[in-house]
């Protein structure tokens, strides 16, 4: 089941508008992934995450498969130190609160801007600066 057959070009377009944003926030890199998983899905997203190579560390995988009603949010070793389990837990939370309400796409986007509020990092202003 591919994300095209699952999501409209408007609703992907909404999606990576979010994720551009999200990564521009946080400096981190996130990716989505919607489609069939197997059944253990967090070995699937944990796969997924490994195969982005150097940028796992950095990065922060959505996965999600409609079919089995099943999200995971994966974070490497340097994502998980801006962007916590209580943060991802509540992110996943209005993920599948919008699943379950039909939204597929609205809970996708609005899940990656939760992310990435939360691994926002600060602007930093020295005192010479106004």
């Amino acid at each position: 089941m591919a994300a095209g057959e699952l999501l409209s070009s408007r609703q992907r377009e909404e999606i990576l508008r979010n994720v551009r944003l999200a990564q521009q926030e946080s400096g981190l890199r996130f990716s989505i992934y919607v489609g069939d998983t197997d059944d253990d899905t967090r070995g699937y997203a944990r796969r997924l995450h490994g195969a982005l190579g150097r940028e796992a560390a950095r990065s922060v995988l959505v996965a999600v498969d409609p079919q089995r009603r099943r999200l995971e949010i994966v974070t490497g070793e340097h994502a998980a130190r801006q962007l916590d389990d209580r943060a991802c837990a509540l992110a996943a939370m209005s993920m599948t609160s919008s699943f379950s309400a039909g939204d597929l796409a609205g809970g996708i986007a609005g899940g990656v801007v939760m992310l990435g509020d939360h691994a926002r990092q600060p602007r930093t202003l020295h005192t010479d600066q106004a």
